[in-house]
């Protein structure tokens, strides 16, 4: 008799097990000013401004050209100066308190603005009187657009922090849950074998363990891809004993895919569901195809099953599931990410796209054999 042996690597200093540590950098709730994206989006937004204001100045015609292009000098120097310093002070920033980085930012801002605009009265030459004015006025629209600028890049923190939270709930229900139709069935399938065939009964539990261990095991938001098959083929081994030739499985796996980065618990629920629903009703069983291959910039997973008529239940069961695994690929992936599902006479397909990227770090826990 095989003896397997399981052993669990020290924790990674630098993926703590507690996933709620952080780097402040990540979590701060002022963006990253030095992205590309970043600085597309504040100067066009700087712009929209400046030509409300030109509209609003001008007396004839729809917008005074001459303050339109005086106005989006001085804008853009100070946003774009702005941004560059509190991109290069972004670290110590993330490191104080929501209050102070708040007055330091709009600090910097004002001066910024200060320091512009006694450059543009040298240049410009304007009368005495006016311009202490000038600077004044444009300190106080400095002021303003910066404080709702923050306000607004604070509130979205807040909201992309409750939705991260949610979807970490999400993940542990989904960790948490397991089938008692499932477990019974299975510990009922192991029984009947431990007298007959105690071999098949030994990789049946070791397979049955492994799953335990990948429904507890929540500090991975991503595995590899090679690591979710596993945990498929191990499920549907389980399956297999019970169902008997009821159960049939076809695999096609592109080459080259095994650190694509996955969610975990994606494809084995799909699998399960498929199972649930779609082979087991039926008296002479069905197919299941899983398929895995790429496409351009995407990786194309598929979960095809022989499709019967269930109950509302099932469809509600189904629907919950697969909502589930949408809202944290989503929430990993972004709006790349998409999960379609079709009926198409006899067959149900469950297909997710994910943007291509390799996982270059080791999973967190894995499993050592011995003969």
């Amino acid at each position: 008799m095989r003896l397997r042996q399981y052993t669990i690597p020290p924790p990674d200093k630098e993926t703590p097990l507690n996933s709620n540590k952080r780097d402040p950098v990540d979590t701060f709730f002022i963006p990253d000013l030095c992205r590309v994206r970043a600085v597309f989006l504040l100067v066009i937004t700087s712009e929209l401004l400046v030509l409300v204001l030109a509209i609003v100045q001008a007396d004839t015609g729809w917008v005074d050209w001459n303050y339109f292009g005086l106005l989006s000098l001085f804008v853009q120097w100070t946003t774009l100066t702005s941004a560059a310093l509190i991109c290069l002070l972004r670290g110590w920033l993330a490191r104080l308190s929501v209050a102070r980085a708040t007055v330091i930012v709009v600090a910097i801002v004002l001066a910024d603005v200060l320091a512009f605009s006694l450059f543009a009265e040298e240049v410009l030459h304007p009368a005495p009187g006016t311009a202490v004015q000038s600077i004044a006025r444009k300190l106080l629209v400095a002021l303003l657009i910066v404080l709702m600028t923050l306000r607004y890049f604070y509130l979205q923190h807040q909201w992309r922090l409750q939705r991260e939270a949610e979807i970490g709930a999400r993940l542990t229900a989904l960790h948490a849950r397991i089938q008692p139709h499932f477990l019974f069935n299975s510990m009922n399938t192991i029984a009947s074998l431990i007298a007959t065939r105690p071999e098949q009964a030994e990789e049946a539990v070791l397979d049955l363990s492994e799953l335990f261990r990948a429904n507890l095991r929540t500090t991975d938001p991503l595995v590899p891809l090679a690591q979710e098959l596993d945990l498929c083929r191990r499920y549907l081994a389980i399956e297999a004993l019970r169902l008997g030739d009821r159960l049939r499985v076809e695999w096609v796996i592109a080459d080259g895919l095994e650190q694509q980065a996955i969610p975990p618990l994606t494809l084995q629920p799909l699998v399960e569901n498929a199972i649930y629903h779609g082979i087991q009703p039926r008296p002479g069983g069905g197919t299941i195809r899983i398929e895995v291959s790429p496409g351009g910039e995407f990786v194309y997973l598929m979960v095809q099953n022989s499709k019967v008529e269930t109950d509302t239940r099932h469809r509600r069961g189904n629907r919950v599931a697969l909502a589930n695994i949408e809202a944290r690929v989503r929430a990993l992936f972004g709006e790349t990410a998409v999960l379609k599902h079709s009926q198409q006479q006899d067959t149900y397909t469950v297909t997710i796209r994910l943007p291509r990227r390799p996982l270059n770090r080791p999973p967190g826990a894995r499993t050592r054999d011995t003969e």
